[in-house]
């Protein structure tokens, strides 16, 4: 693996998993403490209002900033809430990546070369932040916001600097990424979008946490969490996750932050998850009642810091 060629993106490296402080920058405002009003539409009569109901009571007393997309194109069903409101991006920003290399692959009708392959499956199945911050330099600045303007990601602001953890994401951006990743389009070639959620299957079980929390085992699923601690706000915990089966063909963007501890965030945005799956998915059956746990405790420190 080509090893961090400053002590720059050697810090960056380690502020993903372990949680140490790097530059400031600006950073949405904590909302005020108001109850959350999501706002859901849906073509399956009373779904909207079971869906608002639910992902209300699952937000109730739950501290921090927190934001919600959800899309199903069965029952063309939208939820959201905070959709505009900006995040540091964390590890949530290697999907973002990643559809980039695979986007300027396809404009030059090339193949990745198998050090890309190799990198790209570090980075997103196991969160490999050297092998993000190599690719990131690959494609620099440039042929990052090609793909967000291609992809209509306007919302999006890559990090400055190499500290592509610092990216600002929205819920808003989140979900449009995911459309392209789950359904057919002019960005994304059918091989390139059949290559992520392939990796996106592939995530360890440990980072397995999130948006995958309650869904049935009739259903596939495609995550990506992105974790980070800074001086302000407290915990960025983040979850985006692709889902098909059940005659749904959804997708759950939680963005957090605000979060007193990782774990703190973690059982936010899995209340949300739990929610969503058992709305839209109904088990109606014990043949059917197995729901997806993560299967172990996500750890508030993966990557330590490089030494000199």
């Amino acid at each position: 693996m080509t090893h961090l060629t400053s002590r720059r993106a050697r810090v960056l490296a380690g502020t993903l998993g372990a949680g140490l402080l790097i530059p400031c920058v600006a950073a949405a405002a904590p909302a005020a403490a108001a109850a959350p009003q999501v706002s859901c539409t849906s073509e399956q009569a009373g779904l909207a209002v079971k869906l608002q109901k639910d992902i209300t009571a699952a937000l109730a007393n739950r501290k921090g900033t927190i934001a919600v997309g959800l899309y199903d194109r069965a029952t063309n069903t939208t939820c959201t809430l905070r959709g505009s409101t900006a995040f540091d991006s964390a590890s949530v920003v290697k999907v973002t990546v990643l559809a980039t290399l695979l986007w300027d692959a396809k404009k030059h009708n090339r193949y990745l070369t198998q050090r890309e392959a190799d990198l790209s499956t570090a980075m997103i199945t196991k969160s490999d932040n050297a092998a993000t911050s190599t690719l990131w330099r690959q494609l620099g600045m440039t042929k990052i916001k090609g793909f967000l303007a291609a992809a209509g990601m306007t919302q999006t602001k890559p990090g400055a600097d190499g500290y592509w953890g610092l990216t600002q994401i929205t819920v808003r951006d989140e979900q449009k990424l995911l459309k392209l990743v789950t359904a057919k389009n002019s960005v994304l070639s059918d091989n390139s979008r059949a290559y992520i959620l392939k990796l996106l299957g592939k995530v360890v079980s440990s980072q397995r946490w999130g948006t995958p929390a309650g869904a049935p085992s009739t259903v596939s699923v495609h995550v990506k969490n992105g974790w980070l601690s800074r001086a302000t706000h407290g915990w960025r915990v983040h979850s985006i996750g692709a889902f098909k089966g059940g005659g749904r063909d959804y997708m759950i963007s939680v963005l957090t932050h605000g979060n007193s501890t990782m774990n703190y965030g973690v059982t936010t945005i899995q209340g949300v998850a739990k929610a969503i799956h058992k709305d839209l998915v109904p088990v109606t059956s014990s043949a059917s009642a197995q729901r997806y746990v993560p299967t172990d405790e996500p750890k508030e420190a993966f990557v330590p810091v490089p030494g000199e």
